[in-house]
């Protein structure tokens, strides 16, 4: 394949190629349907969810999940 910049349509039928060349009809069609567009706004509700997390609480919980990794049974 080139280096030039695929068209939208040529993205998809190579996408939709390679899904029927790995899965098959029938699982690529079983994929699809898990694909569908969804409803809503995501970027207003995501608003939404978030409105109350700030940076440095993003990363108090980073730091403590990997605190409770460290702290494994296996550790």
């Amino acid at each position: 394949m080139n280096s030039q910049t695929l068209s939208p349509s040529m993205i998809r039928k190579l996408g939709l190629d390679a899904l029927y060349k790995a899965l098959g009809p029938v699982d690529m069609a079983r994929f699809l349907q898990q694909m569908g567009t969804g409803v809503g706004d995501y970027t207003k509700e995501r608003a939404t969810w978030l409105k109350d997390l700030n940076l440095k609480m993003v990363i108090d919980e980073i730091k403590e999940k990997r605190k409770k990794e460290d702290i494994g049974p296996n550790s």
